[in-house]
């Protein structure tokens, strides 16, 4: 793997850990939705919380991870 990927892996490993001692949830919907290839409905049905809930979690989660990235790359 080349340098650079690596390097992104290993910053979005720690963004996750942060976000998971922040809102676990939040966290747990990343990687049921982006790593686990679930949907909104799925990854509903796996936490046990409405559609709508994973939906605004969803929403909070990236924007979350995006400014982190941001602030992490300049």
């Amino acid at each position: 793997m080349p340098a650079d990927k690596l390097e992104n892996v290993r910053a979005m490993d720690e963004l996750l850990e942060r976000q998971a001692q922040i809102d676990p949830r939040q966290s747990r919907i990343v990687e049921l939705r982006f790593f686990a290839g679930l949907n909104v409905e799925e990854t509903a049905e796996v936490l046990v919380v409405s559609p709508k809930t994973i939906k605004r979690d969803w929403r909070s989660a990236k924007a979350w991870l995006h400014r982190e990235l941001e602030a992490k790359t300049g």
